[in-house]
């Protein structure tokens, strides 16, 4: 190793004095003077050689040492670690032997202490989903902690702990039956946070101006509901509220809060019918048209009844009523025969009938249409939902839900415009051939009493 880094340190003198001649060669001329300063850069190179070996050896003896420092700390460190292992096996057995003790000192403290673990466990679940919290917050997080402390790190509650828990479970059954108000912020179906004063039923309701509250547990907030219940049970809120002690009813959840939120998903009747899209819209429409058209026949029928039943009692003849006009056909032919008049009258009633009549076919082809329609909503519902179903899966209900909705309540606002519609045509149509009976009835008459009053003549006439 020693030859082979000298032989490096010659050939690179070598290359130096080479370079040296190089930049000398103006100077040098002749070999003489090339030779010398050879042996001179040779000679400063082997000094320099020397030099450099002197160091490495020193610096040699220094890592060394160094070499000999860390084996000694490396074996320092070992026999620590070792000593530390054997500490930390005694202190294994030492707590072990400890834990035995404690063990059998405890005796029927421990299934004591276990059975304080598991209620706090539980009544923390119940505390925190209690609106009871929303009045007195923090119980939970006590109970919490201390379950948690009992079951990680084993240890024992002490007398205090055992006795605020016992106060806060009694406490729970104290306010339980109590209706009180208090003061907290809610936070307003706008999202505006506001203190307020706030009615507490038990553990059943919570209502402040009016309205039912809600108690988030994991967030410990109070807010308004989006969706209200019946205008009846908002006013009992709001009477409850202002009550000095007198008996009021009052509407309250008896699942603590459950149902009021149910609510909040319950669609309204204009989102329902918003649900049944363009269809749904038509049908409304359609039924609407229905509506007024049979509204204004049902008044023209009943003003024309009232006007036919006047005319029966009187011997006047009128333009005004249906009657009237096909009684002046006697009047407008009285040298007319039996079989004449008859075509007469019958030609005055054929006239009247399509005017009592009147736009009670447009009611009749609603009835049929709007189920129809009902029908056509159903079909583009389910074609939206199928069309879901291929793009995004069965995996989120939610994606499928529109064009249920729609599927469901086209189909419900088809039925709910024609069964309506049917009932009004058939009390129209037979309000209507009621009046058109009476005119058959008085135009029968007619002829009959026109038959006898040319059977004499007749007689006469063949004698």
């Amino acid at each position: 190793m020693k030859n082979i880094f000298k032989n490096i340190l010659l050939v690179t003198s070598l290359v130096c004095v080479a370079n040296s001649v190089m930049a000398q060669e103006d100077k040098a001329l002749d070999l003489d003077a090339l030779l010398k300063q050879l042996e001179q850069g040779q000679f400063q190179q082997n000094q320099q050689n020397v030099q450099r070996e002197q160091e490495f050896t020193a610096k040699r003896s220094e890592q060394d040492q160094m070499l000999r420092q860390a084996k000694q700390s490396r074996d320092a460190t070992l026999a620590k670690s070792e000593k530390m292992e054997t500490q930390f096996e005694e202190n294994e057995f030492k707590l072990a032997d400890l834990n035995d003790a404690m063990n059998k000192r405890l005796g029927s403290l421990k299934e004591l202490f276990g059975v304080l673990q598991q209620v706090s466990g539980d009544t923390k679940s119940k505390f925190q989903n209690s609106i009871i919290s929303a009045q007195i917050p923090g119980r939970a997080a006590f109970l919490d902690d201390l379950a948690q402390s009992m079951g990680t790190t084993s240890k024992l509650a002490s007398i205090e702990e055992i006795e605020r828990v016992w106060f806060e479970m009694q406490r729970e059954m104290t306010e339980s039956g109590k209706v009180t108000t208090f003061t907290t912020d809610v936070i307003e179906a706008g999202g505006e946070k506001v203190s307020k004063q706030v009615l507490r039923v038990g553990p059943f309701a919570l209502a402040a101006d009016g309205k039912y509250l809600d108690y988030n547990g994991t967030t410990g907030s109070v807010s308004e509901l989006v969706r209200q219940p019946a205008g009846r049970y908002g006013a009992s809120a709001a009477a409850l509220q202002q009550s000095s002690g007198e008996l009021i009813e009052f509407g309250l959840d008896p699942t603590g809060g459950s149902i009021l939120k149910l609510l909040v998903q319950a669609p309204s009747l204009k989102e329902r019918v918003e649900q049944g899209g363009t269809v749904g819209y038509i049908i409304l429409a359609v039924g609407v048209v229905g509506l007024l058209i049979a509204m204004w026949r049902f008044i023209a029928l009943m003003i024309e009844g009232t006007k036919v039943h006047r005319q029966l009692k009187s011997d006047t003849f009128k333009n005004n009523n249906s009657l009237g006009r096909v009684m002046k056909a006697k009047d407008d032919y009285p040298e007319a025969d039996t079989e004449a008049l008859e075509l007469h009258l019958t030609e005055a009633i054929l006239g009247e009938v399509p005017k009592l009549g009147r736009s009670l076919s447009i009611i009749k082809v609603i009835s049929v249409v709007a189920p129809l329609m009902g029908l056509l909503g159903t079909v583009s519902g389910m074609i939206n939902t199928f069309q879901a179903i291929t793009l995004f899966g069965t995996g989120d209900p939610k994606l499928m839900a529109g064009g249920i909705s729609t599927a469901l309540v086209t189909t419900v606002l088809g039925l709910v415009v024609a069964i309506p519609m049917t009932l009004l045509y058939a009390m129209l149509n037979t309000r209507s051939k009621s009046i058109v009976y009476i005119l058959q009835e008085q135009a029968a008459g007619v002829i009959a009493e026109r038959a006898e009053a040319l059977v004499p003549d007749t007689a006469s006439s063949k004698a």
